[in-house]
Order: structure tokens, then sequence, then C-alpha cells
């Protein structure tokens, strides 16, 4: 067995029994997960608050994390913390102090805050290259500072976990009751801004785990926006009288959460409302259209990835995190494939021939991310307006 680095106060156990050493950082205690690799130079505040990460442990690719800081307007998820985001982080270096303007806090105190367990000091590059070979592991994160690890009893914990296939995490991570949202996108120099008094789209997004930027995108075409939790029924989301239904990324495994969501995305479906499903909306959409979805060895995790918009010609360069993915073949008849990825094939996108639904793999509300795709936005209000 691996014994303990003099100095170690932080460690990986993955469940091939591998073991990394470092230095702790953040909360302390252990935490389990999957392992995912994410691309992204910058916005490491919003990925780790972001839903979709919820039972994940990432491993940041770039090299120096921590110099912009903290700060309490950045954070992606509504409420919660680790429970409902990823549970841990690793570092090449050990996070640098903040040098930025909206910095009010360094990145250990806030990960402390927030229950996010840190490893720093391992070789990432090592670990990105084991993901992308083997798939994304299984593993026990943890950080004691007097490096007291029973590492045989982490590397069996992680051996135990079936992972993410059959889990519903939607659930947790969605609200628990409807509220409205206001706040639009972030400007220089007013910050976020603030609503138009006339909203002409009333829109009601279905929580799995919803991004802030998604509603914020969403008030950026001027819309009303109610959001409610992820087992509201149809009948309820029709009786608000919605122009449009957002079904919103979130963690898990689309199917576990299709089986209460996907028979009233059906019928939203049927209602003839115009529906736009991102990331894990997009999946579980597809699944409602009779297509089929699977797991991903290590996902795409990023905000690098290209994809081609297969209804205008044009590549964008887009921020994505999914471990799962619509089979492109299963596709049905009636289904157009709109988007597909540039790195691997995969479906990115679809649409109904017939009615006004349609969906895509990323998030074109980035946070973090380029904002290529965030015209989505504007195309679902060209919807609405046409289902007038």
């Amino acid at each position: 067995m691996t014994q303990l680095l003099e100095g170690a106060t932080g460690v990986l156990a993955l469940a091939d029994g591998s073991i990394l050493q470092g230095v702790g950082v953040g909360a302390t205690g252990s935490a389990l997960g999957e392992v995912v690799f994410n691309t992204a130079m910058t916005g490491y505040q919003e990925i780790l608050t972001d839903p979709s990460y919820m039972s994940q442990i990432l491993a940041f690719t770039f090299p120096h994390v921590g110099n912009t800081g903290t700060n309490v307007e950045d954070i992606e998820q509504i409420g919660g913390g680790s429970d409902t985001s990823a549970r841990g982080a690793i570092f090449r270096d050990v996070p640098t102090d903040p040098a930025n303007w909206r910095a009010d806090s360094d990145l250990d105190a806030w990960m402390k805050r927030r229950g996010v367990i840190g490893l720093a000091g391992v070789d990432t590059r090592a670990l990105t290259k084991l993901i992308r070979d083997k798939g994304a592991p299984h593993a026990v994160i943890a950080h004691d500072p007097e490096g007291r690890f029973d590492l045989d009893a982490l590397v069996a914990q992680a051996r135990e976990w079936t992972g993410l296939v059959g889990l519903d995490l939607a659930k947790d991570a969605s609200t628990r009751q409807s509220f409205s949202w206001t706040e639009g996108l972030w400007g220089w120099p007013q910050g976020y801004a603030q609503p138009k008094p006339e909203r002409p789209y009333r829109v009601v997004v279905l929580d799995y785990g919803v991004k802030r930027n998604i509603l914020r995108a969403l008030s950026g075409i001027d819309a009303e926006i109610t959001v409610v939790p992820a087992d509201t029924t149809a009948e309820e989301v029709l009786a608000r009288d919605p122009d449009g239904v957002v079904l919103s990324n979130g963690p898990g495994d689309p199917a576990a959460t299709g089986d209460y969501a996907v028979p009233e995305i059906r019928k939203l479906v049927d209602s003839g409302k115009p529906v736009f499903g991102i990331c894990l909306g997009h999946q579980m959409l597809a699944l409602a259209l009779g297509a089929r979805t699977v797991k991903m060895d290590q996902g795409h995790h990023g905000a690098n990835h290209p994809v081609k918009d297969l209804t205008t010609g044009k590549v964008e360069i887009v921020s994505m995190n999914h471990g799962f993915t619509v089979d492109r073949d299963s596709l049905p008849e009636a289904v157009t494939e709109t988007h597909v990825s540039l790195f691997d094939g995969t479906n990115c996108g679809i649409a109904l021939k017939d009615r006004p639904v349609f969906s895509v793999q990323h998030h074109p509300e980035a946070s973090p991310g380029p904002t290529d795709s965030l015209y989505l936005f504007e195309r679902f209000a060209r919807m609405m307006d046409a289902a007038r």
C-alpha cells in the first residue's frame, strides 16, 4: 500500500488503489465522488458552484487558480453548498492570493465556508491523462491538517461507490418551492442588470439544478420568470399560462430523473408551447421524444469546446459540463439534429420538425465561458413570438 509522504495534508484515493498526495486546501474531512477534469482557464468560482457538478470532484487543468479570489455575486447555484455542487477541487499549485477589485475573499477561505475539500500540489496533467484514457474514476478526496489518513479505508470507500448511473440528483439540487427571478446579465459598470418595466414574455423554468446565469439570460430577453421545482406537473406549469417553458441544466443520470420528469415533458411538448432545454434539460427532452442517453467515459467539461450549429453552419466556442450524452443514432425521424461537437461528433442539439421545441447540450448562458451561443435565448424569444 502507498505510504504517506511527510507533510502531506491532502490525498485523493482512487478506486484502482492509486493515491495522489499533496497539500490540503479548503474544508477538512473527506468527500466521495466521480473525478472529472475541467479545461477552463477562468471562472473557477462559477464552476465550483454549478449544480451540474453535484457528486463530482473537479481537477482543474489550468495550473494557476485563485488569483481573482471569490465574491458574493459569482455563485451559480440558487442555494446550498458542496452538497448540491462540486464536492472537491484539485489544483496543480496551491491557490494564489486574490488580486482583483471584485474579490471579497480568497479561494481557500471561501472553500472552507462552503465545505469544498481541496487538494493542491499534485500532477494534474497525469490525472487528466488518466481520465482521458481510462474514464472518470470514483475517488475520495480528503484533507486533514495533521496528515492522518486511513488510505485502505478511503480506497475501499471509492470502490464501493456505484457512481452516477441511475442516480436522480436533480430532486436534491432543485428548489423546494416556486419563486420569481428578475436579475439580468452582468455588465460594466452597473453590475447585474435590473428588469425592464415591460416584460412581454412569461417563462416557466423547470429547475433540475438551474444556474443563475440561465435565469439572467432569460431576463435579458425581457422575460417574466417563474422557477418551479423539478417534480412540478405539466398541468401546474400550463396553469401559469406561460409563453414558453425552459428545461434547466442539472446533475445526475437523465434517465433516472426522467422517471418522473419525462412524462411531464411529453405533455408540455404536446401542449404546443415553445420548449427550450439546456444540458440535462436537453437530455430529458430527447428521452421524451424517444431517444436514448448514455454515460460518457470522461464527459465534456470546459469553456473552450467547439460546436457547430448545423442550422446556420456557424462554429461556436461554448461552455460545456456533462457526463451523459444523447445517442444521436437513436434520434427519431421527427427530430432534427441541430448542433454537433467538433471534438468527438457527439450530439449537442435537437429540434422538433413540426413544433416549437429545441434544446442544446452546451451552456449558452456561459458563466464561465464565451457568449458565442447566447443568441439561443433570442431564438427562444422569436419562437415565443411566432407561437402567439
